[in-house]
């Protein structure tokens, strides 16, 4: 273990993501009450260009009138990207209007740590001018093969960073992936192509105490083809996945929910070290099988994912 400690960004359930187009109002109040924990209101692709001024907004106005936090739901706002002239109005007019009602801001594009630096820095002085008593997080995609390149140095480019995201349709075509559709696999690949940079992805995450958010899957006619990358991404040790659609939503919370027998073993796990602590012991067994202090911790990922969400159904 290294001398250096790191501290965990703000913990939030994040299971699934659903993404919100800001010229759908229409879709808000739906987006609040279906069983999301965590929903971005989007201004950059989902908008086209001519709407981009009226669904800013719609989303400053929604942030104030509908009760996101009232119903358990991280709400964030994905801003235009730093390379075009409606991200710093995007970042000015939702801070200065709605930045009470915001929990994080969802970044494009990342490339570089000073993209980082940039949004931190306007929001920095944003909540001093504005007063406001929370610090609004900041949240990456990381969806080019500059992104990648640098994922390790944007995980660690500011204490304000909870989370990275894996935007894989982008990714692809930055990389010039030939693929069938957004997050399928492309059948003359053996295996997952996606596995390296979302491994890649997930251990700047966790060295840096950030949440991993695994990316979209373009087909929701498809239910099998999402629960297998779904499944893919937890085995990794995801926390979530995207859903662009409603029917994707509880896809991802079945898959990013520990199974009833998965949290009973690992309280066994915990209860059984307990004993053989007290007994003097670091090790014990349970099963026929030898745990110590790394089971430990594995089981403690297990039973706090599962706390939480049975604290967010209270």
């Amino acid at each position: 273990m290294s001398h250096h400690q790191i501290t965990e960004a703000r913990r939030r359930l994040h299971r699934s993501e659903l993404a919100v187009p800001g010229s759908r109002p229409e879709l808000f109040e739906k987006a609040a009450a279906s069983r999301a924990d965590y929903v971005f209101l989007d201004l950059e692709d989902a908008v086209a260009p001519d709407e981009k001024e009226a669904a800013r907004r719609n989303v400053i106005e929604a942030l104030g009138d509908v009760d996101w936090r009232g119903s358990n739901k991280t709400i964030s706002v994905r801003v235009n990207g730093l390379d075009t002239h409606y991200m710093y109005r995007d970042l000015i007019d939702v801070v200065e209007q709605a930045g009470a009602h915001l929990d994080t801001v969802l970044v494009p594009k990342v490339g570089v740590p000073g993209d980082i630096y940039a949004v931190d820095a306007l929001l920095t002085q944003l909540e001093q001018a504005m007063g406001l008593s929370h610090r609004i997080g900041v949240e990456a995609l990381v969806e080019t093969a500059l992104g990648m390149a640098n994922v390790e140095a944007v995980a660690a480019s500011s204490p304000r960073l909870e989370a990275l995201h894996f935007g894989v349709a982008d990714y692809a075509a930055s990389c010039r992936a030939r693929t069938i559709s957004i997050g399928g696999l492309n059948p003359d690949y053996p295996g997952d192509q996606w596995h390296s940079a979302l491994s890649r992805m997930l251990v700047a995450c966790r060295a840096n105490g950030l949440r991993a958010i695994d990316g979209p899957f373009g087909d929701f006619g498809d239910p099998d083809g999402f629960l297998a990358g779904a499944r893919r991404a937890a085995a990794l040790g995801y926390d979530g996945k995207w859903a662009i659609h409603p029917s994707q939503i509880e896809l991802a919370n079945d898959v990013f929910t520990p199974p009833e027998a998965e949290v009973d073993q690992a309280r066994r796990v915990l209860r059984a070290l307990e004993e053989a602590a007290a007994a003097g012991r670091g090790a014990a067994q349970l099963d026929g099988r030898m745990i110590d202090a790394a089971s430990a911790r594995m089981a403690r990922n297990v039973v706090e994912t599962a706390e939480a969400i049975e604290g967010r159904s209270s």
